[in-house]
């Protein structure tokens, strides 16, 4: 797997190599390894301003993007730790507002390489360690941390008290990790992963949750009375209508907030799932006008993204979306909903479902191309031919992909993020 990127820069470049050799060690789950690798480091994590804390299956990264937008709104300086990059791994590292510059990433994974090289850490333990050196030495206001994987054993869960922590929207995903048997914890797949996310739930901590399915509903719960937590569920102790405006509630008051900027009608969720984050802690103040500029400001690569005129775009409409699990594909089909249908331009890691995206999208399909996920294994066109009501052809890239297309009519690319990364490397909009 080709997960690490590619730099120009030859100490940073150095740096990616060892960490491309890494990866989970055969049947090792938990968080004694990235314990073990921040000791060593001086546990920088300790050392962190406030911190929001956010999990789930999707949304999790839109939100993340709100918090950020609307607490630089306020004034604040902010650091972000999201995941996975798409085209440059400086991308998950936002330090003060600004994306890693290569002379400090290199330094800092260098440091938390040579710190664990004896502990046999994974990318994802090195790559947190590495957020966190730099969040604590770099000043700023307030972090923003991703979780990558679940968040029971994520790496990233190592905080004895961050600001708030939430959960986005709850769906099947990563199964071969988030499902593995033990006892102990709930059987049933949503309910597992319900459980497994909440376990980011702290002591005397806000966990905000969006609305999930009963069975879902009652883990996060169940987990949050068992570790302590202050539940803050939306329909209960926070609400949301979306319609022309944003009209949220709870027993602070009420705002009319704006839609955001970026399409789908579920980043108006997202919204207000970090509004109720901010509105539910006290390490920061955040006004109503700051939230309303900063969800207007906010952007996020791949997601329902119109690429710019470009080389590989050309001058037609052609959307970017990196989803690649069931919840993505109905985001995605309601947001197509009410357009002509699309040509569909779709690569999908192997251990993905093939019909998360077409099987939502249903008659809105003029064509399916299958392309490769780059540096990945990927699934062949038979994989997804019992989900389309369409011819399904292939294509060696997406250049070729589009090449193929006829004029008429817009483009939907999706399937991977890593699909995605290569999608804007190659036309010219590497995220900044």
């Amino acid at each position: 797997m080709k997960d690490f990127a590619i730099s120009e820069h030859a100490a940073v470049q150095a740096q990616l190599d060892r960490l491309g050799k890494l990866s989970v060690p055969q049947g090792r789950l938990g968080l004694d390894t990235i314990r073990a690798l921040l000791a060593r480091l001086g546990n920088p994590e300790r050392a962190l301003p406030p911190v929001f804390h956010v999990a789930g299956t999707n949304g999790k990264g839109s939100t993340c993007t709100y918090l950020r937008y609307m607490l630089e709104a306020q004034g604040l300086v902010v650091h972000t730790a999201t995941k996975p990059h798409l085209v440059r791994y400086n991308e998950r590292i936002r330090v003060a507002g600004t994306l890693i510059d290569d002379d400090l990433l290199a330094a800092l994974l260098g440091e938390a390489l040579d710190a664990g090289e004896d502990l046999a850490p994974s990318f994802f333990e090195v790559t947190t360690a590495a957020q966190f050196l730099a969040f604590a030495r770099v000043p700023a206001d307030v972090c923003v941390i991703e979780t990558g994987l679940g968040g029971r054993f994520d790496a990233t869960n190592v905080f004895e008290r961050p600001a708030a922590c939430g959960i986005a929207t709850l769906g099947i995903d990563h199964e071969a990790f988030l499902l593995i048997p033990e006892a102990g914890v709930p059987q049933e797949p949503l309910a597992r992963i319900a459980f497994e996310k909440a376990c980011i739930a702290k002591p005397g901590v806000p966990l905000v949750t969006q609305a999930y399915s009963a069975l879902a509903a009652n883990a996060v719960a169940q987990t949050a009375q068992d570790r302590g937590a202050v539940l803050i569920r939306r329909g209960h102790e926070w609400h949301a209508d979306v319609g022309a405006t944003i009209a949220y509630r709870d027993a602070q008051g009420t705002l009319d907030l704006p839609l955001p900027m970026l399409p789908g009608a579920h980043q108006a969720d997202n919204v207000a799932m970090a509004v109720a984050m901010l509105r539910h802690q006290d390490a920061v103040q955040v006004s109503p006008a700051a939230m309303a500029a900063g969800i207007v400001a906010a952007r996020w690569p791949a997601r329902l993204q119109r690429l710019a005129p470009g080389p590989l775009a050309g001058a037609r409409a052609v959307w970017l979306d990196g989803g690649h699990n069931p919840d993505a594909g109905a985001a995605i089909a309601r947001h197509l909903a009410d357009q002509p249908p699309v040509h569909v331009v779709i690569g999908m890691l192997a251990n993905k479902d093939p019909g998360a995206i077409l099987t939502p999208l249903g008659n809105r399909v003029l064509s399916v191309t299958i392309v490769p996920a780059p540096g990945h294994d990927a699934h062949d066109p038979a994989a997804f031919a019992p989900f389309s009501a369409v011819p399904l052809s292939s294509a060696p890239d997406v250049a070729a992909a589009l090449a193929m297309l006829p004029p008429d009519g817009d483009v939907l690319i999706t399937g991977s993020l890593y699909l995605a990364g290569d999608v804007l490397r190659r036309n010219g909009e590497v995220p900044d």
